[in-house]
């Protein structure tokens, strides 16, 4: 599946992020760039996936209700960091000054919720793969 397999790369791209290197202001636009790319493509491989599913509320809707219906069929487990993260990707385009704490939050945080995503979305894959061969 193409969205996620776009997923899957973009967020092997910030977990090799080098976080130390954050005090740098080219690095650092680097790194709210590749995490609101991340955030993008995991939202519409979540929205995917979940259609894939026979979800038909995921045909269409925003980031925030494909979030909610992600949590609410169980394919996102933790529905508050998602939020969080929709909420820091709306406003890292307008603000220079939190973007010290959106760069914390994407490395303690973030990238774990990406990376539980990407398991859940490969093994949900993998059943609506074994589901068209039944």
């Amino acid at each position: 599946m193409k969205k996620f397999e776009n997923f899957k790369k973009n967020l092997g791209v910030l977990k090799d992020i080098d976080f130390k290197q954050a005090s740098n202001v080219v690095y650092r636009a680097g790194i709210v760039a590749q995490f609101n790319l991340t955030f993008e493509l995991a939202w519409k491989a979540l929205q995917a996936v979940l259609y894939a599913h026979s979800v038909a509320e995921a045909e269409t809707g925003s980031p925030r209700e494909i979030i909610k219906l992600g949590y609410k069929v169980g394919f996102i487990s933790d529905a508050e960091i998602w939020l969080d993260m929709l909420k820091s990707r709306n406003r890292s385009v307008h603000i220079e000054d939190e973007i010290n704490e959106l760069i914390l939050f994407i490395r303690d945080k973030f990238i774990f919720a990406f990376a539980e995503l990407e398991n859940t979305l490969q093994k949900k894959i993998e059943e609506a793969e074994k589901k068209s061969w039944d």
